[in-house]
């Protein structure tokens, strides 16, 4: 199951406050690069996301085009 941009920042979310709770400096290093790790996945799904919509809008056009110009054939 992939993965979407909010359940990774809310993951991030939760380490930050963690880490902002956290009174040993290890565990609070931890939950530190824990956020980095989910704000990068965040980020990566934010524009997996972005570029599947642009593949979609293409082949959307694509396929409006072949059948305007399929129309146009059997007229």
């Amino acid at each position: 199951m992939a993965q979407t941009y909010e359940f990774y920042c809310e993951r991030a979310d939760e380490a930050a406050a963690l880490a902002d709770a956290a009174t040993l400096d290890n565990v609070r290093e931890r939950e530190l690069r824990s956020e980095k790790t989910w704000r990068g996945l965040a980020e990566q799904a934010r524009k997996t996301a972005v570029q599947r919509a642009k593949a979609d809008q293409v082949r959307a056009d694509k396929r409006a085009a072949e059948a305007a110009e399929a129309e146009a054939e059997t007229d």
